[in-house]
């Protein structure tokens, strides 16, 4: 079975630096040392206490960097000027992938969800693509609102990050 879906990309452009860009968002998200983080989820005895454990790891910001792909020095290999450079990060909440999946199982296949960042001559552009839209099809009302909570704090991280 393929299902089709329609994607809404929100797409931001500035002027910034590519290293402002990125070290505004790095300062934004939390940063837990991922080889510690996962097994103490799975250690955790009851929903209370990987609820705690993921709330404590993702603090006060409530989205946490999942990876980073250089995915410039992939692309412009040999370009002899190191070319452009191009970012993809993972970002998100567990507890806010856990709500929409529980839901919408196939919420899993786009959370966490990715931010673009790429260095262009007219400036550097970010893009993400709405967790909503992809959530949108499958009719689940209280997954839409969830999707709608975390796009809301995304673009809130990505405008900040261009003010």
């Amino acid at each position: 079975m393929i299902k089709k879906l329609e994607i809404e990309r929100l797409s931001l452009v500035t002027p910034k630096t590519f290293d402002e860009v990125l070290a505004s968002i790095d300062a934004a998200v939390a940063h837990p040392d991922m080889a510690q983080f996962f097994p103490s989820i799975q250690r955790a005895k009851s929903v209370r206490a990987m609820e705690d454990t993921i709330n404590e790891a993702i603090g006060v910001p409530g989205l946490m960097l999942f990876a980073k792909f250089d995915h410039g020095s992939i692309i412009h290999k040999g370009a002899g000027n190191g070319g452009r450079r191009v970012i993809r990060l993972l970002i998100g909440n567990p507890l806010i992938m856990a709500g929409m999946a529980r839901l919408v199982p196939d919420a899993g296949s786009y959370a966490p969800v990715t931010v673009l960042i790429d260095e262009r001559s007219d400036g550097v552009h970010l893009a993400y693509d709405r967790m909503s839209s992809f959530l949108a099809p499958y009719g689940s009302s209280e997954a839409l609102r969830i999707a709608s909570e975390l796009d809301a704090k995304i673009e809130t991280l990505l405008r900040n990050a261009i003010a």
